[in-house]
Protein backbone atom coordinates (compact mmCIF):
# COMPACT_ATOMS: atom_id res chain seq x y z
CA UNK A 1 0.00 0.00 0.00
CA UNK A 2 1.12 3.46 -0.99
CA UNK A 3 -0.40 6.54 0.64
CA UNK A 4 0.21 10.36 -0.99
CA UNK A 5 -0.42 13.40 0.05
CA UNK A 6 -0.67 16.71 -2.02
CA UNK A 7 0.30 20.40 -1.39
CA UNK A 8 0.76 23.40 -2.95
CA UNK A 9 -2.65 24.08 -4.48
CA UNK A 10 -4.40 27.75 -5.00
CA UNK A 11 -5.53 30.43 -6.71
CA UNK A 12 -2.81 32.26 -9.03
CA UNK A 13 -3.37 35.46 -11.76
CA UNK A 14 -2.78 34.05 -14.91
CA UNK A 15 0.91 34.23 -16.04
CA UNK A 16 1.80 32.86 -12.50
CA UNK A 17 3.55 30.15 -11.16
CA UNK A 18 2.99 27.60 -8.03
CA UNK A 19 4.64 24.50 -6.90
CA UNK A 20 2.83 21.23 -6.14
CA UNK A 21 4.09 18.40 -4.18
CA UNK A 22 3.32 15.29 -3.28
CA UNK A 23 4.70 12.97 -0.73
CA UNK A 24 4.51 8.85 -0.89
CA UNK A 25 4.36 6.84 1.88
CA UNK A 26 4.14 3.31 3.30
CA UNK A 27 5.92 0.40 0.49
CA UNK A 28 7.31 3.30 -1.63
CA UNK A 29 9.93 1.01 -2.91
CA UNK A 30 7.80 -0.76 -4.88
CA UNK A 31 6.74 2.45 -7.20
CA UNK A 32 8.28 2.96 -10.45
CA UNK A 33 6.54 5.32 -12.02
CA UNK A 34 4.81 9.04 -10.29
CA UNK A 35 2.42 11.04 -12.22
CA UNK A 36 0.26 14.02 -11.98
CA UNK A 37 -3.16 13.99 -13.54
CA UNK A 38 -6.05 16.76 -13.49
CA UNK A 39 -10.02 17.05 -13.82
CA UNK A 40 -11.38 20.43 -14.57
CA UNK A 41 -14.94 20.53 -13.88
CA UNK A 42 -17.09 19.17 -15.91
CA UNK A 43 -14.07 17.15 -17.89
CA UNK A 44 -12.81 13.56 -17.36
CA UNK A 45 -9.62 13.22 -15.73
CA UNK A 46 -6.08 14.24 -17.59
CA UNK A 47 -3.03 12.85 -17.68
CA UNK A 48 -0.41 16.04 -17.09
CA UNK A 49 3.13 14.73 -16.52
CA UNK A 50 5.28 11.63 -15.19
CA UNK A 51 8.60 11.03 -13.98
CA UNK A 52 9.99 7.42 -13.89
CA UNK A 53 12.65 6.22 -11.70
CA UNK A 54 15.29 7.14 -13.86
CA UNK A 55 14.04 10.14 -14.12
CA UNK A 56 13.11 10.17 -17.18
CA UNK A 57 10.17 12.85 -18.03
CA UNK A 58 7.18 13.37 -20.18
CA UNK A 59 4.35 15.78 -20.34
CA UNK A 60 0.98 15.89 -21.99
CA UNK A 61 1.70 18.68 -25.14
CA UNK A 62 -0.60 21.46 -23.44
CA UNK A 63 1.98 21.92 -20.72
CA UNK A 64 5.12 21.25 -22.75
CA UNK A 65 7.44 23.59 -21.51
CA UNK A 66 5.63 25.66 -19.07
CA UNK A 67 5.24 22.76 -16.65
CA UNK A 68 8.62 20.68 -14.79
CA UNK A 69 7.58 17.30 -13.17
CA UNK A 70 10.83 16.82 -10.38
CA UNK A 71 11.45 14.39 -7.63
CA UNK A 72 13.98 14.66 -4.67
CA UNK A 73 15.02 11.15 -3.65
CA UNK A 74 16.48 12.15 -0.33
CA UNK A 75 13.35 13.92 0.54
CA UNK A 76 11.23 11.06 -1.23
CA UNK A 77 8.96 13.65 -2.77
CA UNK A 78 7.58 14.75 -6.62
CA UNK A 79 7.06 18.33 -7.41
CA UNK A 80 5.44 19.77 -10.28
CA UNK A 81 6.36 23.15 -10.90
CA UNK A 82 3.51 25.50 -12.85
CA UNK A 83 4.92 28.41 -14.47
CA UNK A 84 2.97 30.86 -17.17
CA UNK A 85 -0.06 29.32 -15.80
CA UNK A 86 -3.72 29.63 -17.56
CA UNK A 87 -6.85 29.85 -16.83
CA UNK A 88 -7.60 26.48 -18.97
CA UNK A 89 -5.00 25.18 -16.18
CA UNK A 90 -7.67 25.56 -13.44
CA UNK A 91 -8.32 21.96 -12.14
CA UNK A 92 -7.96 19.52 -8.98
CA UNK A 93 -4.53 18.19 -9.34
CA UNK A 94 -3.77 14.40 -8.52
CA UNK A 95 -0.82 12.56 -7.62
CA UNK A 96 -0.49 9.05 -8.67
CA UNK A 97 1.91 6.50 -7.76
CA UNK A 98 2.27 3.66 -9.93
CA UNK A 99 3.77 0.13 -7.83
CA UNK A 100 4.70 -3.16 -9.13
CA UNK A 101 4.66 -5.82 -6.38
CA UNK A 102 2.96 -9.07 -8.05
CA UNK A 103 1.03 -6.74 -10.00
CA UNK A 104 0.71 -3.36 -10.81
CA UNK A 105 -1.18 -1.02 -9.17
CA UNK A 106 -2.36 2.53 -9.17
CA UNK A 107 -2.41 5.04 -5.78
CA UNK A 108 -3.93 8.36 -5.32
CA UNK A 109 -4.04 11.67 -3.26
CA UNK A 110 -6.79 13.45 -2.27
CA UNK A 111 -6.39 16.13 -5.12
CA UNK A 112 -5.18 19.56 -4.67
CA UNK A 113 -7.35 22.75 -6.39
CA UNK A 114 -5.71 24.95 -8.79
CA UNK A 115 -7.47 28.02 -9.55
CA UNK A 116 -6.00 30.39 -12.34
CA UNK A 117 -8.03 33.66 -12.47
CA UNK A 118 -7.89 37.37 -12.35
Amino acid sequence: QVQLAESGGGLVQPGGSLRLSCAPSGHTATIFLMQWYRQAPGKQREYVASINNSGRTNYVESVEGRFTISRDTALNMVYLQMDALKPEDTATYYCNARTQLRGVYDYWGQGTQVVVSS
